[in-house]
């Protein structure tokens, strides 16, 4: 069994200083940690793999393709593979669980 503490996902991609920890890689998919703090811009550009996005804290928008919603604690938003998605507005700290299938390159 494979088990993490949200609190020591945080601190670890804290210390290393990048908003994105990946800390699961199985043969099918991985898991990651990603985090925008408040007023940040989200950087990111369309994946080769589908995704699977988990709101643990913070909220925002997010715009997936021509869609656009709010997100919170306790969302969850699938952004299909080679779609364009980005989070904005943020208003608070956004942490969020990553999941990627097939694995993330």
């Amino acid at each position: 069994m494979k088990a993490f503490r949200l609190d020591d996902l945080e601190a670890e991609r804290a210390a290393n200083e990048g908003a994105y920890l990946q800390f699961l890689r199985e043969r099918n998919m991985s898991v990651g940690l990603y985090a925008l703090d408040a007023g940040e811009h989200d950087p990111q550009n369309p994946h080769g793999q589908d995704e699977v996005y988990v709101v643990v804290s913070g909220r925002a928008s997010i715009t997936v393709g021509l869609e656009t919603t709010q997100v919170a604690r306790g969302s969850v938003v699938y952004v299909p593979a080679g779609v364009p998605h980005k989070f904005h507005h943020i208003s608070e700290d956004l942490r969020v669980l990553v999941v990627f299938s097939p694995p993330e390159a």
